[in-house]
């Protein structure tokens, strides 16, 4: 702690009342890490074990374009 004249001038570890010993970063670093991990299993697995159906079939639920000759009428 510094005085001159009047003010006091103090340092950031004097200000706080101790060390930073930034843990916060760390908890945050390891936090989002883990929640990146946790989020690809789950969409990793769930994509793994659903149903794709047949790749070589055909299309359902699409238009028929307009010049398609094998449209049916009406």
């Amino acid at each position: 702690m510094d005085r001159q004249g009047d003010e006091v001038h103090v340092d950031d570890t004097e200000a706080s009342g101790g060390s930073t010993p930034h843990i916060v970063r760390y908890v945050l670093v390891i936090s989002l890490f883990l929640a990146i991990a946790a989020l690809t299993l789950i969409w990793v697995t769930g994509a793994l074990t659903s149903d794709q159906g047949s790749r070589t079939g055909t299309v359902t639920n699409q238009a028929t374009p307009a010049g398609d000759a094998s449209a049916p009428a009406g």
